[in-house]
């Protein structure tokens, strides 16, 4: 994928050159290497030589990365879209699996009565559950009840015996 010179001129600015850095043109292809490797979803092995060698890109993407090169640039188009008028935030959208809120985000009330109720039946089901744990054997099973309503183990045996 080659990038217009109109789309070059806007990215050029947002990558970072030294005083010693690369020349344009080789910042030109790396760029348009990492958007290869991105485009295509292969390994960075996988970049064609014409981008440079392929450590030589990945090399520069980490370091644009880094830099927060990516972020200056998506920012930056999202001013140029502004600027332009072409900005529809209708199409912005927010992942819930990856956002939680709080129940009182939502708008959810609860009477005092009705929380006290529901944080004592959760401290019931937690003491329940650590007694239930505490029975369980090395193995993590519970172990087998006979039908004297003991377990079965050796440590029994004797208990039982005497």
């Amino acid at each position: 994928m080659q990038l217009t010179d109109a789309e070059w001129e806007f990215i050029e600015p947002y990558l970072p050159i030294g005083e010693y850095g690369p020349y344009p043109e080789r910042l030109r292809r790396q760029f348009e290497g990492v958007i290869w490797r991105f485009r295509t979803g292969g390994q960075w092995r996988e970049v064609p030589g014409e981008f440079g060698a392929w450590s030589t890109v990945h090399n520069r993407f980490r370091q644009w990365r880094d830099a927060r090169v990516f972020e200056a640039l998506l920012e930056g188009a999202i001013a140029e879209a502004a600027k332009r008028g072409e900005v529809d935030l209708s199409l912005v959208s927010v992942d819930s699996t990856t956002v939680r809120a709080h129940h009182d985000a939502a708008g959810m009330h609860l009477d005092p009565d009705t929380l006290a109720d529901l944080e004592k039946a959760a401290e019931e089901a937690e003491k329940a559950r650590q007694k239930g744990a505490a029975r369980r054997d090395k193995t993590g099973r519970a172990p087998k009840t006979t039908r004297s309503g003991t377990s079965g183990d050796a440590s029994d045996a004797g208990a039982s015996s005497g």
